[in-house]
């Protein structure tokens, strides 16, 4: 969790207030030049109101053009990312012929597989040309191809349950799924900084959803033995069931799930676990299967495991992992399989290609190597930016590493300077964080090689210097290491 200190709160509120107040104050005087022209919405309410709308128009459109940026390559350790320009203050943006090539540090292309491989491309495009682009029909009409139910067998076995089914699209997987597993007269418990998805899901559930203090299972056991002691609201009858919702790897903060306590947590009062795998899955353990393999933990004991394949595979879509009988519930009653196009068949072979290669069936090792590479090139950058004196969250092995920038200003000086550097990172401020938390969020890859990093690590130090985002003391003797790395 993030402790912010006294003076930088004290400060960041009063960038935000400057922008309110000048965003205030300009509105103001637009509605008295506005007075006596004609509206535009002829008697339509306006469906952009309120301070969804101030926000966006006042703060979020004056750093637009940090986020979005356009590539025209694959998202591999370098690429080409589209420069853009604008002629009214960056209320609207227009793309150039030009390209600038900069070191990537913002895709999830944990493992390498989002650039061409010589094991997964030959056969997306035999695929691509076989079954074309897309099956056009659902899963249960004429969209079940033998490769779904290859893939879906592989990933039941990749990560240890009985059965699995795919969907096309990772947000999809948590906010269709969570209600067709849990209803009314049900109790959700989610992690106070699970992802927008689950959020969404548990709330579309009609379950009663309660929050634990994240990451914390001794809040965690507190919540279970109170709600459990009162029950339903208003009847006060058991509950129907119970999940508690974790995510392996913490999309913002880049922190590993305490999973072995919670799990002893959910099995002491009886409770359902599901894990949501986006960011974990392929990308640590040993052989890449996840925090449950990295934190000691018999998935037999996960009920229901969830995953993406848009980050370690280089593909979209995701997956739920459980006993058969859930798995059948879910192709029975879940909408976005039942009503939602099958995934692409070319993005399904890119899976089982990928999953292939870091099991080893490809007849390589080199899935072993990325698995490897991605663990040490993680903790390498991991290590050097807190000897920096850069605010790292999160924990070893995560290839996640966000470091907070707190003032709305300088998250986009220092995105921008370091793309002038041929530096891609990606600023990360609200609403997807808390208003006072903006971070740079740096996603390291095993395609990375450690000359990238060095180059990474010597900008983002050039420019931390420069917007003055080092909150934390730098380990004089250990300064130097990035400098003798460079001479090695």
């Amino acid at each position: 969790m993030v402790r912010l200190p006294y003076v930088t709160a004290l400060t960041t509120l009063f960038s935000y207030g400057l922008l309110f107040a000048f965003g205030q104050l300009r509105d103001f005087f637009r509605r008295i030049l506005d007075v006596g022209k004609s509206s535009n919405l002829k008697g339509y309410a306006p469906i952009c109101l309120g301070l969804e709308d101030f926000y966006t128009r006042r703060l979020y459109l004056r750093i637009q053009d940090c986020f979005g940026r356009p590539i025209a390559s694959a998202p591999d350790a370098w690429f080409d990312v589209v420069e853009r320009y604008s002629n009214d203050s960056n209320k609207t943006l227009h793309r150039t012929t030009n390209t600038s090539k900069c070191l990537n540090l913002g895709s999830y292309n944990y493992l390498g597989f989002a650039a061409a491989d010589e094991y997964c491309t030959p056969r997306v495009i035999e695929s691509l040309k076989k079954y074309s682009a897309s099956t056009c029909s659902v899963r249960v009409d004429g969209g079940n191809t033998k490769l779904h139910m290859e893939l879906e067998e592989l990933v039941a076995r990749f990560v240890g349950k009985p059965a699995a089914i795919l969907f096309g699209m990772g947000y999809v997987t948590n906010s269709a799924i969570i209600p067709a597993l849990v209803g009314k007269g049900g109790l959700i418990i989610s992690d106070s900084l699970n992802h927008n998805s689950i959020v969404n899901g548990a709330r579309g559930s009609g379950a009663t959803v309660r929050v634990f203090q994240h990451n914390n299972p001794a809040h965690l056991e507190e919540v279970l033995r109170e709600q459990i002691a009162g029950g339903q609201p208003r009847t006060h009858r058991p509950w129907k069931k119970i999940i508690v919702i974790v995510e392996g790897i913490y999309s913002m903060e880049g922190e590993l799930c305490k999973l072995p306590e919670i799990i002893s947590v959910c099995k002491k009062y009886k409770a359902y676990t599901y894990l949501d795998e986006a960011h974990s899955i392929g990308a640590v353990g040993k052989s890449g299967r996840g925090v449950c393999e990295l934190l000691g933990v018999d998935p037999a004991d996960v009920d229901i495991m969830m995953g993406t394949f848009t980050k370690s595979f280089g593909s979209c879509g995701g997956y739920i992992a459980a006993s058969k009988e859930i798995i059948q519930h879910l192709k029975l009653t879940c909408p976005s399989h039942i009503y939602g196009t099958s995934m692409s068949p070319p993005a399904v072979q890119q899976v089982i290609s990928a999953m292939k290669v870091i099991l080893g069936e490809d007849g390589t090792d080199r899935g072993a190597k990325k698995i490897a590479q991605i663990r040490d090139n993680s903790n390498f950058f991991r290590s050097e930016l807190q000897k920096m004196g850069f605010e790292v969250l999160g924990d070893n092995d995560s290839p996640v590493m966000p470091f907070m920038v707190y003032n709305p200003a300088k998250m986009p000086a220092f995105s921008r300077e370091c793309l002038r550097q041929n530096v891609a990172v990606v600023p990360v401020g609200f609403p997807a964080t808390p208003l006072l938390l903006g971070r740079i969020r740096i996603c390291i890859s095993a395609s990375h090689t450690r000359e990238d990093l060095i180059k990474g690590l010597e900008v983002i130090s050039n420019v931390g210097d420069l917007v003055g985002i080092k909150y934390l003391p730098i380990e004089q003797e250990e300064t130097t290491s990035v400098e003798n790395l460079k001479k090695l």
